[in-house]
Order: structure tokens, then C-alpha cells, then sequence
């Protein structure tokens, strides 16, 4: 990823009344409550006609997708991340590092295959994929540790699909998985940086 950027708050069209219904879900109590609220209130916001999110989030990278903070809650330590996929880009197996998050599709489609972890030795995981879904605009879903597994692909070859996730916390580090036979795949720890976003 490219370098880390230090801005926590990117202003872009209806930005408030997102993060007031944002506010709203987390004050919500456990997590299984909150996450439930942000699925229908991230839903709301897709097809919201007054919340556009910043131009930036539109533009590809091209040798990985990108990730851009738009706004990190002071007051709840939530944290906003607009994730934009070329044609073809998508994520390794991978976790959470322990974070609820909540994803929707924001423009585009997006394949995503959740996996459950049937055992472990040491750095090495025996995963099953578990099922699959294919999201398209106004989709959202969440993911709560341990159930947080998964990949993302945008499948298309020709468009551009953007997301919206909604982190527990800011998501510096994740372990990503990468295959080695059969149904076995070795451990990564992985920094996760952010694209700038204007």
C-alpha cells in the first residue's frame, strides 16, 4: 500500500448525516446490536441520494486495491474505510485482527467467499470455504471474530466496485493466509496502510 495517511476526517457531500447514523448504530450495545443497526443504516446511506462519497474513492489503483479513510470517529473510535477495487483485484484469505466490521457495496459488484477454520498448527490453518455471496450495490454485511474469514474479489473485467467499511477500531494489521496444499494455508502478519484520500 501506499503511504500512510494522516488525515481522519475527508469531507465529501452528506458526510454528517452519515456519520450521525454511524453514531447512532454504535451506541446501539453489544456488538451483535450494533452490527445489525450499521447493516441497515449502511444500506440507507448506499442509496441515499444527499451521501456521496469524495470523488477520490472512484479511482483505481493499479497494482493494489485501494484503501482510503475517510473518517475516524474521536468519540467512538470507529473507524471509516472506502476500499476501491480495479477489474480483477481482490484479497488473499484473511482476518480482522479481532475487529466487528461492517461492509457494504457502495458501486459495482463484489464476490465475497466467507471460510471457517476447521484446525490449526501453529502459523499453519486448514480452511473450507463456507459459502459465498455475491454483492451488488446496497448490499451490506458484517463479520464478527471469530466468524471473520474471508476473501473479496471484484470479478468483473471491465468495472470499477467500491466499498464501504466500518471498523470496530482502526484496522492497522490483519493475518492474511496464503495457500500452501490441499486445504492448508500459512500465516502472514500484515501491515495494512491507507491511500490518500482528498
Amino acid at each position: 500500500m501506499n503511504a500512510t495517511s494522516d488525515c481522519h476526517s475527508v469531507d465529501f457531500r452528506g458526510r454528517d448525516k452519515l456519520v450521525a447514523a454511524v453514531d447512532a448504530a454504535v451506541a446501539q450495545g453489544d456488538e451483535h446490536a450494533v452490527t445489525a443497526a450499521l447493516r441497515n443504516c449502511l444500506c440507507a446511506m448506499i442509496r441515499d441520494p444527499d451521501v456521496q462519497l469524495p470523488d477520490c474513492v472512484h479511482d483505481p489503483i493499479d497494482d493494489h486495491y485501494a484503501r482510503r479513510e475517510i473518517y475516524r470517529s474521536p468519540e467512538h473510535g470507529y473507524s471509516v474505510v472506502a476500499m476501491t477495487w480495479g477489474p480483477g483485484q481482490g484479497t488473499p484469505i484473511h482476518d480482522h485482527s479481532g475487529l466487528w466490521c461492517v461492509e457494504g457495496v457502495w458501486d459495482g459488484e463484489l464476490e465475497i467467499t466467507q471460510y471457517e477454520l476447521l484446525e490449526r498448527e501453529g502459523d499453519r490453518f486448514h480452511f473450507r470455504a463456507a459459502g459465498g455471496m455475491h454483492a451488488g450495490p446496497g448490499s451490506a454485511g458484517s463479520l464478527i471474530p471469530p466468524h471473520e474469514y474471508h476473501t473479496i474479489c471484484n470479478a468483473s473485467a471491465d468495472r470499477v466496485a467500491v466499498s464501504l467499511h466500518i471498523y470496530k477500531a482502526p484496522m492497522e494489521y490483519c493475518s492474511k493466509f496464503q495457500p500452501q496444499s490441499g486445504e492448508w494455508y500459512q500465516r502472514i502478519d500484515s501491515e495494512l496502510r491507507t491511500d490518500e484520500a482528498a
